[in-house]
C-alpha cells in the first residue's frame, strides 16, 4: 500500500508540472492571446491593384518593437518582396519598394515573433494570400481603423434612438455607460458583456459591463480617436482638391483623392463618387458637414464604402430620408434625422443621435 501512495503521489506531482508548464507556454487565459482580426487584401483575395499595400490588424495593442520585416513577409514565390513595414493603432502596413507583379500569387504572414504588449504570441502563425490583377488603385492610402472598425456605431457620450431604427452591426459606447443605450429597449445577455435588441442585428456594448468589454471599448475608442487624427493629419498637396465649391458640393462627380476644405460641408444635391473598388476617398472637413433632406451620396464604377473617409472637426447632420455613403469620423456629434440612412460606420467622439434610421456596416 505504501509504494502505491507514493506512486500516486508522484504521479499527481508529475501532473501538476505539466500542468504548470503547459500553462506558462501556452497562457491561460486565451483572452490574452493576441490575434489577426482582419487583412487587407483578404486572404484568397484576387485582382488586387499592382499598388497595393498589404496590411494586417491585430485584436489588441502589439509591441511595436515586435513588428518588423522579419515578423511579417510578403512573398511572391519563395521570394521575400522588398518594402517597408509600418506599424500603428494596430495595424501593421507593408508598402512594396515598387509595383508588384501583374497577374501573380503573394503570400503575406505573421510569425511568433510579433508579441503583445505583455510578451504573448499569437497561437499560431497567421498567412493569407492574394492575386494581383493589372489595375493601379487611385487615391490616398486607406485610414487604418483598428477596432473601431469593430463596430457600425462607436460613441463617447451615447448612442439614442427614437424607433424604430434598422442597425446591421455592433454598437458600442464608452467611457459612458449602458443608459446612455436609449430608446434601444435593451435586452441583458447572460453574460452581462453586451445587449441585444430588436432594432440592433448585432449586439450593443457599453463601458459599464462585464469584462472584457470595458477593455474592448477603451481600445476601439482609442483607435476611433487614432483613426480620426490619422485622416485629418492627411497632407493634401493637390491644389484643386482645396475649397471645392466654397463648401457646396451638391451636384458634384468626385474621382479618388484627398479632398479638404477650411469650412463646412453641404450637400444639397446629390454628389456621386466614381471610382475602382480599391480606389480611396478622404474627404477633410474643418468644420461640420450637412446633407440635404432626401440627397444622398452615389457609389458609381464599383467604388465601395469601406475606402471612403469623412473626417469631420464638426456636427454631421444627415436630413430626412438622406443617404451617405462611407466611413463617418466625426470630432463631435453625428445625427441621422428621420429615415436618414448610412452604409458604412458612425464613429463619433461625442454622442450619435438615430430617428428610424437605417445604418448598415459596409461590405469587406
Amino acid at each position: 500500500m505504501k509504494k502505491i501512495f507514493l506512486l500516486l503521489c508522484m504521479v499527481s506531482l508529475l501532473f501538476t508540472v505539466t500542468l504548470l508548464g503547459c500553462s506558462d507556454a501556452q497562457n491561460a487565459n486565451p483572452s490574452d492571446i493576441p490575434r489577426v482580426t482582419s487583412s487587407s487584401p483578404s486572404d484568397s483575395e484576387t485582382a488586387v491593384p499592382l499598388n497595393r499595400n498589404v496590411s494586417v490588424s491585430f485584436s489588441e495593442e502589439m509591441d511595436e518593437s515586435t513588428i518588423n520585416g522579419t515578423t511579417f513577409t510578403v512573398k511572391q514565390g519563395s521570394a521575400i518582396v522588398d518594402g517597408t513595414v509600418e506599424y500603428s493603432n494596430m495595424t501593421v502596413v507593408f508598402t512594396p519598394t515598387s509595383e508588384l507583379t501583374a497577374s501573380s500569387l503573394y503570400y503575406f504572414s505573421v510569425s511568433l515573433g510579433a508579441k503583445d504588449m505583455t510578451g504573448n504570441s499569437m497561437s499560431s502563425v497567421y498567412t493569407g494570400s492574394f492575386t494581383t490583377g493589372n489595375t493601379i488603385a487611385l487615391g490616398p492610402k486607406p485610414v487604418a481603423l483598428g477596432t473601431s472598425g469593430d463596430f457600425v456605431i462607436l460613441s463617447k457620450s451615447g448612442v439614442s434612438t427614437e424607433p424604430t431604427s434598422a442597425i446591421t452591426g455592433d454598437v458600442g459606447t464608452s467611457p459612458i455607460g449602458a443608459t446612455a443605450l436609449t430608446g434601444f429597449s435593451l435586452i441583458a445577455d447572460a453574460t452581462n458583456m453586451f445587449s441585444t435588441s430588436a432594432q440592433v442585428t448585432g449586439r450593443l456594448y457599453a463601458s459599464n459591463y462585464a469584462v472584457p468589454t470595458p477593455a474592448k471599448l477603451t481600445s476601439a475608442v482609442s483607435n476611433m480617436e487614432l483613426a480620426y487624427t490619422d485622416a485629418a493629419g492627411r497632407i493634401n498637396a493637390v491644389a484643386e482638391n482645396h475649397n471645392i465649391g466654397a463648401g457646396e458640393i451638391g451636384g458634384l462627380t468626385l474621382s479618388p483623392g484627398l479632398y479638404t476644405w477650411g469650412t463646412g460641408v453641404t450637400i444639397s444635391n446629390d454628389v456621386t463618387l466614381e471610382g475602382g473598388a480599391y480606389d480611396v476617398w478622404i474627404f477633410q472637413v474643418a468644420q461640420g458637414v450637412t446633407v440635404a433632406p432626401g440627397k444622398k451620396i452615389v457609389l458609381s464604377g464599383g467604388a465601395l464604402a469601406k475606402n471612403i473617409f469623412w473626417q469631420s472637426a464638426g456636427v454631421v447632420s444627415l436630413g430626412t430620408t438622406s443617404h451617405m455613403e462611407g466611413i463617418v469620423l466625426s470630432n463631435t456629434s453625428i445625427t441621422l434625422n428621420t429615415g436618414a440612412s448610412v452604409n458604412g460606420r458612425i464613429l463619433a467622439q461625442t454622442e450619435v443621435t438615430l430617428d428610424a434610421s437605417t445604418v448598415t456596416q459596409p461590405a469587406l
